[in-house]
């Protein structure tokens, strides 16, 4: 039998909606970076660089481990391949299919994630759910605006193990909860980095140390966004488990959208307008559906609980 979802917290998808803001504003300054010469490849290689410089240095200061006890290595192990192949397989997608289309294929990983939870969470799959986790998808879809041409099996094929990579992540995100949080960023993006450079010299698209300072403010605001993003990713997946927090996902290429049309001057569709509300409405759901979750959590656990004594 699966082990049982984690107790539920409203305010854990908040968080999650928070994180997934912060990755979505990375993708306008990745677009930012690129203006400036900096391909988002490379700047997702000295990004994780620095986060990983960063942690050693925490870690060293504080006196603190990073290791893995032998207990938690699978688990451990789990989370760097599946975030591996979201940064290889989603990267590599746009080679073989349009931006759109690999976008669209990715973010089926809170569907995934919701058809899945009754075997990975013993969580129980009602219509609402199924119902909030399409509308989301729907939306999604509307928001990024997939173009049907020059479609290629293997952008198809790479794109949806990129979803199925994100979704692994956020189960075993939950299960991972009680593993350092300074010990997920260190070996999660440690083992990234390599896989990010081979890449970037594959593609010819590395830039250069000394590049970074072509627009040394974006490579910053890329830098903090990204701690703020994964930081807060995992602290809502401890408090809200894998359904809340994919689904609040979904926000993710919707604020990507309004921030290429504040900074970078594009534009919004009527299709895309409506992909928002459609997103806004679901995530709306799913907020009031971990709210009532929470609540009757609350009150088993009250009935459960044995009257004081006189």
């Amino acid at each position: 039998m699966p082990p049982a979802p984690p107790p539920s917290s409203p305010f854990g998808a908040l968080i999650a909606l928070a994180a997934a803001s912060f990755y979505g504003s990375n993708i306008v300054i990745a677009r930012l970076a690129a203006d400036a010469g900096i391909s988002g490849v490379s700047l997702v290689f000295w990004r994780t660089l620095v986060v990983v410089v960063g942690v050693v240095a925490l870690a060293v200061l504080t006196r603190r481990s990073i290791g893995v006890g032998r207990e938690r290595l699978g688990l451990m192990t789990t989370l760097v391949v599946s975030s591996i192949a979201i940064a290889v397989c989603y990267i590599s997608a746009i080679a073989f299919v349009p931006v759109t289309v690999a976008a669209v294929i990715f973010y089926t990983f809170p569907v995934l994630i919701v058809l899945a939870s009754p075997l990975v969470e013993g969580r129980r799959l009602g219509a609402p759910l199924l119902g909030v986790a399409l509308v989301a998808f729907g939306g999604v879809a509307c928001v990024v605006g997939p173009v049907f041409a020059g479609i290629d099996w293997r952008g198809v094929a790479l794109a949806g193990v990129a979803s199925v990579g994100a979704a692994t992540q956020f189960f075993a995100g939950v299960r991972a909860r009680d593993i350092p949080l300074a010990t997920k960023v260190f070996w999660m993006n440690t083992l990234t980095l390599p896989a990010s450079l081979v890449i970037a010299l594959s593609f010819g698209v590395m830039n250069p140390p000394g590049e970074l300072m072509l627009a040394p403010v974006v490579v910053g605001l890329a830098v903090v966004t990204f701690v703020f993003a994964f930081t807060l990713q995992f602290v809502a997946l401890g408090r809200a488990g894998a359904v809340a927090t994919g689904l609040s996902f979904c926000i993710e290429p919707v604020v990507a959208a309004f921030g290429a049309a504040l900074l970078v001057g594009e534009r919004l569709s009527g299709v895309q307008i409506l992909g928002v509300a459609l997103v806004v409405a679901a995530i709306a759901g799913n907020v009031l559906m971990e709210s009532r979750r929470a609540a009757a959590q609350r009150a088993k656990a009250s009935a459960s609980r044995p009257p004081a004594s006189a």
